[in-house]
């Protein structure tokens, strides 16, 4: 199940990154910057939720694409916030935070997996909203100016970007928390 629709789908995902970051490299206004990256942004984080229903759809779904699926969107948000931080649209504290977060939280999931007890750290509502409020963030901040001439981006990209922060801490001690009987257990 390599190269079914929805895995192609979470692979463009991949293929955004250098995308993304290249069109800050181009020499185009910054306005015109800001807009191409945020509708790539747009585009490809879609595909997150396409690439999951059509897997269930088509009945497509495989065990690489639940390992690829996560892996593509924390590349995608990872890459997103290094730009934002270079543009200086996004503090490096939040960055770290979420970074860290992604990393600690595949760490443990992995281990978890090698000690059989994968389900206590199952992706959890929580960590979908973080998700979410990260993918609605890094848009507003790729955009960085005035939406219809009326909503200020950069504004609403920042408390959102510091909620997904907060969310973000809260999701991983919440992992951390299930997470804490087993890794108890083996500590012994």
């Amino acid at each position: 199940m390599f190269w079914t629709i929805p895995t192609v789908m979470t692979w463009t995902r991949f293929v955004a990154i250098p995308l993304i970051v290249g069109v800050f490299y181009a020499p185009l206004e910054p306005a015109t910057r800001n807009l191409i990256a945020t509708v790539l942004f747009v585009l490809f984080a879609a595909t997150d939720w396409l690439d999951g229903y059509l897997a269930r759809k088509l009945n497509q779904a495989s065990s690489f694409g639940a390992f690829l699926d996560p892996v593509a969107d924390k590349f995608l948000v990872c890459a997103s916030l290094l730009v934002l931080v270079q543009l200086q649209r996004c503090d490096v504290f939040v960055a770290l935070i979420i970074i860290g977060r992604e990393i600690t939280i595949s760490a443990l999931r992995e281990w978890m997996a090698q000690i059989g007890a994968s389900k206590s750290v199952a992706v959890h509502m929580l960590g979908k909203v973080k998700t979410v409020v990260q993918m609605l963030a890094i848009p507003f901040l790729l955009y960085h100016g005035r939406l219809f001439g009326v909503m200020d981006t950069g504004l609403w990209g920042r408390w959102l970007i510091w909620a997904s922060a907060v969310l973000t801490v809260w999701s991983m001690v919440y992992y951390l928390r299930k997470a804490l009987p087993e890794i108890r257990a083996r500590a012994r």
